[in-house]
């Protein structure tokens, strides 16, 4: 079960960024199959998306359409988790949305999170400290990555 962060999907179309977006196009050839992965969003990833401008917003909503996905709802368990991020030094109350993606994950338990975010989601204080609050907390640890780090990965388990 994985869950996709609001800037994956952005970058199935980021042509500034070339070799994310290849990355990320690859995932989703692997994603539309169907058949390795529960891929789940949230519903802050929508209220993201439905942020962008129009044209990008189709390219994405059509891209969005080739996969199967689950779209959570923010719970009071994901929202108490968020908290405990937000005590515990994860990040600032600011980056309460990124925190709660985060939370949506792991309360429905996602074994990994997609991110290009390296400031909020992609980097070694983070998943520290998430997986520290999620094991005081009860929850499963969870592994965040870019399409490009896990891709080796999942191409050697095909």
């Amino acid at each position: 079960k994985i869950y996709l962060d609001t800037s994956v999907i952005n970058y199935l179309d980021a042509p500034h960024m070339p070799q994310q977006m290849q990355d990320t196009l690859a995932l989703w050839d692997i994603l539309s199959e169907g058949e390795r992965f529960e891929v789940v969003i949230s519903e802050i990833v929508e209220q993201e998306l439905d942020a962008c401008p129009a044209d990008k917003f189709e390219i994405l909503a059509e891209k969005m359409s080739r996969i199967s996905y689950t779209v959570v709802a923010q719970t009071e368990e994901s929202t108490r988790l968020a908290d405990h991020y937000i005590e515990f030094g994860v990040s600032s109350a600011k980056n309460r949305n990124d925190l709660l993606h985060i939370a949506h994950a792991c309360v429905v338990g996602c074994k990994l999170i997609f991110s290009w975010n390296f400031k909020h989601f992609v980097n070694y204080k983070t998943m520290d400290r998430v997986n520290a609050v999620n094991l005081v907390q009860g929850y499963d640890p969870v592994r965040i990555a870019t399409p490009s780090m896990i891709m080796g990965e999942i191409n050697d388990e095909r």
